[in-house]
Formats: C-alpha cells, sequence, structure tokens
C-alpha cells in the first residue's frame, strides 16, 4: 500500500525524523490557512501515487498566502501526467503546503527488502535528488549499499559508515547517524516494504531534512496497523483492484487483451507467459485463491469484463484444495447471470476435472474447452483476434 507524501512526512516526523512544517489542504482556502499559519515562503506540492510532480507542474512556490491559495488553486482539480502515472494522468485532490527550503545540496537515502540476501538493505548516494534513477542506471559506483542483518537490526556503525559515506559536514554526522537508525525502526514497526527519501537535503542554515518522502507498507501485514490502513486513498489506486479487494481476490490490471482467471499465483504467472509465447499480452493477472466459489467466480468476471480491452477470457484452475467441479459450476452460473459476450476459454485440470467437463459440456452455453495449458493460450489467443 502507499501513501501521500504529506502522510508519510507526518510518519517520519513522528520517529523523530527531522521534516519541513507543512498541512495537507484540500480546497484553496485551507492552502491560504495552511501557508498563514507557516509564516514563510510555501511549496504548493500536488499528492498523488507519483513521481515527477515537479516536472509535470503539481509543484509551485508562493511568497505569500494569497499566492499559496492561487497556486493550490492552479492544481487542485488538475489531471496531472507524469513519467510515472502514464498518459492518463491523476486527479490531484489534495496538496501539501509545506515550508520552502533554502538548500545546499541533495541527497538520497531509502531502505528497501533486497529479495537476494533476505534482508532489508540501506542505498544511499551523494548525488541525490528527482534523477537518482540516472545515478543507478549510469554511475552505479556513486551508490552506497549496506545490507542489514534481520537478527541485529542497522546497527550504529553502519549509520555512521553510510553518514560518512555521504561525506556529511561533521556537524551532521550524528544527526545524520540519529536519523538512519530511526529511519530503519519505522521501516520495521511499521511493517514497510519501502522506505525513501529523496531528496535529504542539507539547507544552507545547517539543518538536515526529508524534503521529500515516499513509504510503500507490505499488504500482508496491514491487520496488524489500523492507524496505516486508514491512509489508503483509493482514489489513487486502478478501481477494478480496489473492488478485487473487497471480494479477497488478487487482481492487477495490465494492458494486454485476454483475460486471465487463475487459482495460484505460480500458475498465473506461467499462464500469463504462455499467453505471450502465443502472441498476445494478458489483461491482467488475477488470482481466485483456493475457495473459488460460485459467488467469488462471478465476481472475479466482472472485474475481468469492466476493462474494455479484454477480447477473450481464459480460465486456468487446477484443483487442489479447490475442486473443479465447484469453480465449473460457478463459471456456468456467473456466464448466466452476467451475459457474457467475449470468447471464453476453459482449462481444468486435477481434482474431479472429468466432472466439471460434463457440467460445462452440458450448460448449453459455448465454451471452448482445453486439454492442455498450451491448447488453452492458442485457443484464447485465436479468440482475441490476433
Amino acid at each position: 500500500m502507499k501513501i501521500h507524501e504529506g502522510q508519510a512526512k507526518a510518519l517520519l516526523k513522528d520517529y523523530g525524523i527531522p521534516v519541513p512544517g507543512g498541512r495537507m489542504a484540500e480546497t484553496p482556502e485551507e492552502a491560504q490557512k495552511a501557508a498563514a499559519e507557516l509564516g514563510t515562503r510555501v511549496a504548493v506540492k500536488a499528492q498523488i501515487h507519483a513521481g515527477g510532480r515537479g516536472k509535470g507542474g503539481g509543484i509551485k512556490l508562493a511568497d505569500s498566502p494569497d499566492d499559496a491559495r492561487e497556486k493550490a488553486e492552479s492544481i487542485l482539480g488538475m489531471t496531472l501526467v507524469t513519467h510515472q502515472t502514464g498518459p492518463q494522468g491523476r486527479m490531484v485532490r489534495m496538496v501539501l503546503v509545506e515550508e520552502a527550503l533554502d538548500v545546499e545540496k541533495e541527497l538520497y537515502l531509502g531502505m528497501v527488502i533486497d529479495r537476494k540476501q533476505s534482508c532489508v538493505t540501506v542505498i544511499a548516494s551523494e548525488a541525490g535528488g528527482m534523477d537518482i534513477e540516472e545515478v543507478a542506471a549510469n554511475t552505479p559506483e556513486k551508490l552506497i549499499r549496506e545490507p542489514v542483518m534481520p537478527e541485529i537490526g542497522l546497527q550504529p556503525f553502519q549509520a555512521r559508515k553510510i553518514a560518512f559515506g555521504l561525506n556529511l559536514p561533521e556537524p551532521l554526522i550524528r544527526p545524520g547517524t540519529d536519523l538512519l537508525i530511526k529511519m530503519y525502526r519505522l521501516f520495521i514497526e511499521k511493517d514497510a516494504s519501502l522506505v525513501e527519501i529523496n531528496p535529504l537535503v542539507i539547507s544552507r542554515n545547517g539543518r538536515l531534512l526529508a524534503a521529500d518522502a515516499k513509504v510503500n507498507f507490505d499488504d500482508n501485514a496491514l491487520g496488524r496497523h489500523e492507524d496505516i490502513r486508514e491512509l489508503r486513498d483509493i482514489h489513487e489506486e486502478e478501481p477494478a483492484e480496489v473492488e478485487a479487494s473487497k471480494h479477497k481476490l488478487s487482481y492487477v490490471k495490465l494492458d494486454g487483451n485476454v483475460g486471465c482467471m487463475v487459482n495460484g499465483a505460480g500458475l498465473a504467472m506461467a499462464t500469463m507467459d504462455i499467453i505471450q509465447l502465443y502472441g498476445s499480452m494478458p489483461a491482467n493477472f488475477l488470482d481466485v485463491g483456493g475457495a473459488a466459489s460460485a459467488e467469488r467466480v462471478e465476481q472475479a468476471f466482472r472485474i475481468l469484463l469492466s476493462d474494455p480491452n479484454v477480447k477473450s477470457v481464459l480460465i486456468n484452475i487446477f484443483g487442489g484444495i479447490v475442486r473443479c467441479d465447484r469453480v465449473a459450476e460457478g463459471v456456468v452460473e456467473a456466464a448466466k447471470r452476467l451475459e457474457i459476450k467475449v470468447p471464453i476459454v476453459i482449462r481444468l485440470a486435477g481434482t474431479n476435472s472429468e466432472i466439471a467437463g460434463e457440467i460445462l459440456n452440458q450448460s448449453g452455453l459455448s465454451f471452448a474447452v482445453a486439454d492442455t495449458l498450451a491448447d488453452a493460450a492458442e485457443k484464447a489467443v485465436k479468440a482475441a483476434g490476433v
């Protein structure tokens, strides 16, 4: 789960990490009031779950409360297009009004899950700022990578090593070390998957501040964090993915034209791969899980067909825990209720697959039944018109 910059900074502040003074605002009037309370020159920053906002016109400086109101009015309601939103952009519903900084130097600091080493890794660079991706691609030697063993956590000597590696001025070595320790504590205690400060700035008056912040969380751990769940902004998520989450379906929208309904993430990935092998692209990742009841299958169909790009549907179920006949009953019932008009290719294997085949054949509906995954993929791609 992602949260907005303003929310991330509030979380950093709770852990004692220095951030600029700021207020979230949903109206121009609230932005004006926030600027007046801050009493300084401010930055008015669009709040969407994407980077590159400044280049897209979503961050503007304001010299007075009245100016902040005008800047907020120009940003709120706009469709902001950045390199991370895609051409469709995102509508701005909130802005962050915060103290404008007089920056002397920009640094990069991030913590991520390193799956190769099974630990959290700290990534830092003296070449911080918006173009950190280019630094990683073109000059990887400028990146500091420090793995953190989960048994002992981030140690003070490691934090000092990173602080020195960033060439912090001597008076900022201790604050920088302290910031890193607190950042790691936030990462672990809140079950984060990413904590990023970009840029971490040194201001001209010698302050070390998180000028921007991004925090993502492990969805599977949200049951332990009611406070984090409350920060969710469904307007920033794909509507079909939001709907899927209500029915405990794992769904991710993609750009292809073959809709996939599968049980099990591994089987779903294999299905998506073979669709590409046969010349098309999957329209989604959809895992109905082990409880593929009639109701769940129907909801999965509704979500799949809400995407106008879907030209055919491939149902690929392996009956282990789930019974194939139960899935077949759900498919037939859902197809009758929803009056599905796109071609459907079904491959059911495993527990009660023969009974499932009889249910499909006696349904009176025009399903294309496949014996193998390759056969199913070939038929689904052909049905999609590729």
